[in-house]
């Protein structure tokens, strides 16, 4: 594995998969001598940082569930 320029590396797929790693996931890294651990960092998990992030963006249009339900089909 090598480190880019902006000291970046690629984590491989296996691994990210086993640890359930997605695009935007959170990490720590843990320096131990010469030794770097990298880990899934503890906190909100994913689904709960995207309903954060939508909070408050919904249009201030008022709907009914039915105007909203024929927008979606």
């Amino acid at each position: 594995m090598r480190i880019t320029s902006k000291g970046q590396v690629t984590i491989p797929q296996e691994i990210r998969e086993k640890l359930g790693l997605l695009a935007n996931s959170e990490v720590e890294f843990e320096v131990e001598g010469d030794t770097v651990r990298i880990k899934k960092a503890k906190g909100r998990r994913r689904g709960e940082t995207i309903v954060a992030r939508l909070r408050g963006k919904g249009s201030a249009i008022k709907m009914t569930t039915d105007e909203i339900m024929a927008l979606t089909r």
